[in-house]
């Protein structure tokens, strides 16, 4: 999966002399979490929420409430944004991305296109819609996780059982981390009648050497949520 495919393009963006009280509106109205920074059409740094509230006076301080409307109007955002932002090429991949973005302990990457101009802000939502859609959950789908030998041919003999039911397979996830003496784990969505999907697991279940670890189909009817 490719960045330019799960990118926001429409991104607001703020100059290095903007104020710091019109950035914090800016962020508060259109409910994001982070602003590119530009100077001269060029992407210089970035600046967060995180950035504007440690930058913000304390309200339990002893500057008085026009005082620190007067400073928010005066400090800019070149003085308190962050000039080593990670960024990364449109063409990069949506792993690649998500790896960095986890090491980092980051929520966002800033998107260059190949003359380094910004063309997209990838953040930890777009990230989960690709995976979300990579491995088709929201389809409705069924879920085997099964230990297998680690030769090859396993996962084909797999795939061939499947076929012979006339079962659709959405994604193919393999782990050899989570397996051990010899096998590795592969995790496999497929749609499928749920009669149908029974009668795969029992013949997964008599091929010797294969072992089914976990099997579902997620009910995404009533899911959580935080609305009242």
């Amino acid at each position: 999966m490719l960045i330019k495919d799960w990118m926001a393009t429409d991104i607001l963006t703020v100059d290095a002399n903007t104020s710091v009280m019109r950035a914090t509106r800016i962020m508060k109205e259109n409910n994001i979490r982070r602003l590119p920074v530009m100077s001269h059409n060029k992407l210089i740094g970035v600046v967060t929420d995180r950035d504007l509230k440690e930058a913000s006076p304390s309200t339990t301080s002893e500057t008085d409430i026009h005082e620190m409307y007067y400073l928010l109007s005066e400090m800019k955002i070149k003085d308190v944004m962050t000039d080593k932002c990670i960024s990364l090429k449109q063409d990069d991949t949506l792993e690649k991305a998500a790896l960095i973005m986890l090491k980092e302990r980051i929520s966002g990457i800033m998107i260059l296109d190949d003359e380094n101009k910004l063309v997209g802000l990838l953040s930890e939502t777009d990230i989960l819609r690709g995976f979300i859609h990579a491995t088709g959950i929201q389809d409705g789908s069924h879920q085997y996780v099964i230990d297998m030998p680690d030769a090859p041919g396993s996962t084909t003999r797999i795939i061939d059982l499947l076929r012979s039911k006339n079962a659709r397979v959405l994604s193919i996830l393999t782990s050899f981390s989570d397996a051990t003496g010899g096998k590795k784990q592969v995790a496999i969505r497929i749609l499928a009648d749920d009669d149908v999907a029974k009668e795969i697991s029992r013949e997964i279940a008599q091929l010797e050497n294969y072992h089914i670890v976990f099997e579902c189909k997620d009910e995404l009817h009533n899911l959580p949520t935080k609305r009242a």
